[in-house]
């Protein structure tokens, strides 16, 4: 049986979809937080068990069965993160699992300068080590980050943001059904992938001037000072540790830590990956 953590998170529920298209429902099982939310996977056949990372007992039925177990990394850094993984990374081991997989990303390195990468690197890491066979996801920037990046640029007209460098950005619609293909033929990898990313990166200049090109009008990308921009995110309600956060993002990119690209993503799902521009193309239906 193949078991998808987060299965109500972005990416898993995309995963179990795309699996869903791949495997028969009876071979898939789901570990969530809430089984309710998962009603409608349980009502297609789906096994729907309770599991959390932060309750490690709770994941030896929810894997009970386990031939692989996808580890959908969970929205935090630091020790806390790695230790939620390595319990989940144990618990899959501990329920006979023939392979781990690990949503890890492009830029996990202990050195980075944006916080979740060194979480995902120690867990990578803390895999290598178990024994068992295990495959690191190294997924692209998610896409999605890009209108949360955008601030008031369609309406001002400026795009302003801290100094940057290139991103792979890659949608989570990709990297969900490149997951499925991966969980499906079974030992495609072994350890980290290659970089599974669109094709191209773009800096925030670049996506200045796909949006100009869609809305017909200039959108100028104006560099803000590191400090201000993070003190302006501070003064709006967003807490220091965040605001630093997200700054390292920026600091991260600016040393190339997202710029990597590779044919990997492509080649599994067997088409060309969704381009920024068809990203920012909702971001400007939504208005």
């Amino acid at each position: 049986m193949i078991i998808v953590t987060g299965a109500h998170g972005r990416l898993g529920s995309r995963t179990v979809r795309r699996l869903l298209d791949r495997v028969p429902a009876d071979r898939i099982g789901v570990s969530v937080r809430d089984t309710d939310g998962a009603a409608d996977l349980a009502a297609l056949g789906v096994r729907v068990r309770r599991g959390d990372f932060a309750d490690p007992a709770s994941l030896s039925e929810a894997f009970e069965g386990a031939t692989q177990v996808l580890v959908v990394s969970a929205p935090i850094t630091g020790p806390v993160a790695i230790a939620r993984h390595t319990a989940a990374a144990d618990a899959a081991v501990a329920a006979g699992a023939k392979r781990v997989l690990y949503t890890s990303h492009q830029g996990a390195s202990p050195d980075s300068l944006f916080a979740p990468m060194p979480s995902h690197a120690a867990t990578e890491r803390y895999l290598a080590g178990t024994g068992t066979p295990f495959t690191a996801l190294r997924n692209g920037y998610y896409a999605s980050t890009i209108p949360l990046l955008l601030g008031q640029a369609l309406r001002t007209g400026e795009l302003v943001a801290p100094a940057d460098g290139p991103v792979s950005w890659t949608a989570h619609d990709d990297l969900a059904e490149a997951t499925a293909v991966i969980l499906a033929d079974e030992g495609r990898f072994d350890g980290p992938t290659p970089p599974l990313t669109a094709p191209h990166a773009l800096d925030l200049a670049g996506i200045a001037g796909i949006l100009g090109e869609l809305t017909g009008r200039t959108i100028r990308r104006v560099v803000a000072d590191d400090a201000e921009w993070a003190a302006g995110l501070v003064g709006n309600g967003v807490p220091q540790e965040r605001a630093d956060m997200l700054l390292g993002m920026f600091h991260a990119s600016r040393r190339g830590e997202f710029a990597a690209t590779g044919p990997a993503l492509t080649e599994l799902l067997g088409r060309d990956a969704t381009p920024v521009r068809a990203v920012l193309e909702e971001v400007v239906a939504a208005g």
